[in-house]
């Protein structure tokens, strides 16, 4: 029997869909208002599609010209291990090297082990000349 094939679709997710990848994938938890306003700062962003349902996601986040983030880099579980994070990867940073400034800065922060999937992505520690550093503003958020 065939598989159904995943589709890499350029859009943002919805409000629900990223509340959900991100809580299947073990993210951190966001409230659906805080959501909302978040996925209005998309640079970009793609969506994994599979029989019409969302199974991962990633963005890129920024100020337009300056800086850049790649953030809500997300597989649901049961799509883990088929190259779909790779797959997020090579489409958010084709639109970097396509459409961004050459002078853009674009950080990430990686959680242990998805550093070794940005690092093939040219990503590199920055320590000890700059460490990652978080405030969030309701810790028991």
């Amino acid at each position: 029997m065939n598989q159904p094939a995943y589709s890499i679709v350029a859009r943002t997710p919805s409000v629900e869909e990223y509340l959900h990848l991100r809580a299947v994938a073990g993210l951190s938890s966001f409230t659906e208002e805080a959501a909302g306003r978040g996925l209005h700062g998309t640079v970009y962003s793609v969506v994994v599609v599979r029989e019409g349902s969302a199974v991962g996601m990633g963005r890129l986040i920024g100020d337009g010209g300056c800086f850049f983030q790649v953030v809500d880099i997300a597989v649901h579980p049961e799509h883990q291990g088929r190259g779909l994070g790779k797959a997020i990867m090579n489409a958010i940073m084709e639109h970097v090297k396509d459409r961004l400034p050459s002078s853009a800065y674009v950080s990430l922060i990686a959680d242990v082990p998805a550093n070794t999937l940005y690092e093939k992505f040219g990503f590199k520690e920055t320590a000890p000349r700059s460490l990652g550093m978080a405030y969030r503003v309701n810790a028991s958020a």
